[in-house]
């Protein structure tokens, strides 16, 4: 079978070294690593955060072939008409190379706060501006009415040469089911085997009754894992890196993260690839930065081999 793994930048590369970037980006591709993937946050609990799209036009510069995938994006807290134009000048420079994952957030309320977004709102704001991301990127002009954004004829050219994939993230049901309606496939995290069938259904319940010909198919799965030559050493690098993120005990996590060789994570992974999921986001701790790519290469090659 064919996987597609991806893998996140380590963080120390993505402040001010572009020949660090430029070199870690061709051992990427040396590796066999398929894509790379940026996360996005504007102000995340201390004020952290790197902005998803500024990033991907940054790695796509920096390498002349290597997909980027953004994991994901927090469309809900921008003007939908702005990022259009971002994707049309990203698709430019890198024509065919973006995979746009998008995300409500919502783990830091203060963060959705301070743009100007009431967190309950998150949802609903999303729905139009995916909505309204699918009208502008055929390059025709669009009129559209919300309870969020009105405006007649917006128009962004040029329109991207190769459609720009709008895959839908999030864990709740309200997120797959949005994923049936207008997305081109769902971003998964934190998420059982079991957990990943019942959504599939959900999702293909969802494009039926939104009256789509088949049911989105463009599917990836966002996993935090810890590789070491032990479960135990894996375990160590993967739980302070996630307590210190997400300000929680890692035992919130522990059940979908999993940690130790290639091997174990490959046998932890394996259920999904049963059911149907081909590509694999990779937020990785490992030793160092190539013991990372060399480990994500191997669960590859261990999963297309199964």
């Amino acid at each position: 079978m064919e996987i597609q793994v991806g893998v996140f930048p380590p963080n120390d590369l993505l402040m001010g070294n572009p020949e660090g970037q430029r070199e870690w980006l061709a051992k990427v591709s040396d590796a066999g690593v398929d894509h790379v993937a940026v996360g996005d946050h504007v102000s995340f609990y201390v004020g952290l955060g790197f902005d998803g799209l500024v990033m991907a036009t940054a790695l796509s510069v920096l390498h002349p072939t290597l997909p980027v995938h953004t994991g994901v994006y927090l469309l809900p807290l921008r003007n939908p008409v702005t990022v259009a134009r971002q994707l049309s000048s990203l698709s430019a420079l890198a024509p065919g190379r973006l995979v746009f994952g998008v995300g409500v957030g919502g783990e830091d309320r203060h963060e959705v706060e301070i743009c100007g977004v009431d967190p309950a709102t998150r949802g609903r704001r999303m729905d139009e501006c995916v909505t309204i991301l699918n009208g502008l990127m055929g390059g025709q002009p669009l009129d559209f009415h919300g309870e969020f954004f009105d405006f007649e004829r917006a128009s962004i050219l040029p329109a991207p040469a190769a459609p720009i994939p709008i895959v839908i993230g999030g864990r709740s049901d309200a997120a797959v089911r949005r994923a049936g309606r207008l997305g081109d496939g769902w971003v998964a995290i934190w998420k059982t085997p079991d957990q990943w069938s019942a959504a599939m259904t959900l999702m293909e319940k969802a494009a039926a009754e939104a009256g789509r010909d088949e049911a989105p198919s463009l599917h990836a799965l966002q996993i935090w894992c810890g590789f070491g030559d032990s479960r135990d050493e894996g375990r160590a690098r993967v739980a302070p890196a996630m307590q210190g993120f997400y300000q929680l005990p890692f035992e919130r996590f522990e059940k979908y993260t999993p940690y130790g060789t290639p091997e174990d994570v490959a046998g932890f992974l394996a259920p999904f690839t049963e059911l149907g999921c081909r590509t694999f986001n990779f937020i990785a701790q490992s030793q160092d930065a190539d013991s990372t790519l060399a480990a994500v290469a191997e669960v590859k090659r261990l999963l297309s081999h199964a």
